[in-house]
């Protein structure tokens, strides 16, 4: 397929062969790797990959807007992936047609994300990430989040498309062999960039009425973003949301705990908030 995916990884030995067996069928693989010290680059170079070494600067781009930018990519078409994700039978039937259309740019994708071992269908099905898209036509926004929890690569930062985008069914499945402490880890560390962000957001003004009616799910999301990060309570609304809203019970033991820990990451938010707030 007339494909280039870009694979951002940093010591991802446990889950890189899965993600690269689901994308043979892509004529270009690129691995951006930022100085792993297990064995990433040697499975990179086994399954006939392209390795290339990211050293960030501390600046713009970061690491998968830099593979997007530095003449790397040889396909007409883009696909972004975490090694942690991997492209099913269905999805990769329905890119096959989809980048045969000529008036369609981009296409959103939505995960199928795992969590203990189950599919959480109903506590996380995760809001549409622009993933495909035509190389030319994407970039990453840059939201002057350099320096911020050390994230060398865009972590909340969405892809921005030039031209029409549309939306592709089959769901992108997510599945970390990674253990709930490492999980839990990385959350933590999350919270630290997701506090600074939000103090910058809290900054700004919501923005208008019609991002909510635009029918762009990256503008959707950050109106209600913008609206939620105003609101008293968050780590028990965020619970709530998800357990009992988006019937997250019906994820049974792991969606209870999944939604516990999403109100956590909440609540680690708020108190570094409150925290950066009394020391400036």
């Amino acid at each position: 397929m007339d494909i280039t995916v870009i694979i951002a990884a940093k010591n991802e030995e446990e889950n890189l062969p899965e993600c690269l067996d689901s994308v043979r069928w892509a004529k270009q693989v690129l691995v951006v790797d930022s100085g792993s010290t297990d064995g990433t680059e040697r499975i990179t170079r086994e399954y006939g990959a392209e390795y290339h070494l990211f050293q960030y600067d501390g600046k713009w781009p970061k690491k998968r807007n830099w593979a997007l930018t530095s003449g790397l990519v040889t396909q007409p078409w883009v696909l972004i992936l975490d090694a942690d994700e991997r492209v099913s039978d269905a999805l990769k039937s329905a890119m096959e047609l989809a980048i045969t259309r000529k008036d369609i740019d981009g296409y959103y994708l939505k995960w199928k994300f795992m969590f203990l071992g189950k599919w959480m269908k109903h506590s996380w099905s995760h809001g549409w990430m622009l993933r495909l898209f035509r190389h030319g036509k994407g970039e990453y926004e840059n939201l002057n989040m350099t320096n911020e929890g050390g994230w060398d690569a865009e972590v909340h930062e969405n892809v921005v498309v030039e031209g029409p985008c549309a939306r592709l069914d089959p769901l992108l499945d997510h599945d970390s062999n990674s253990s709930l402490t490492y999980w839990i880890k990385k959350q933590n560390e999350f919270s630290t960039w997701n506090a600074e962000r939000r103090r910058q957001q809290l900054r700004q003004p919501v923005p208008s009425l019609g991002h909510l009616f635009s029918g762009d799910p990256v503008k959707i999301r950050k109106w209600m973003k913008s609206i939620f990060i105003r609101l008293p309570g968050k780590p028990l609304l965020m619970f709530l949301w998800l357990y009992v809203i988006k019937m997250g019970f019906m994820d049974g033991q792991a969606g209870f705990y999944f939604c516990c820990l999403r109100a956590s990451h909440e609540l680690n938010i708020c108190a570094k908030l409150f925290e950066m707030r009394n020391e400036h």
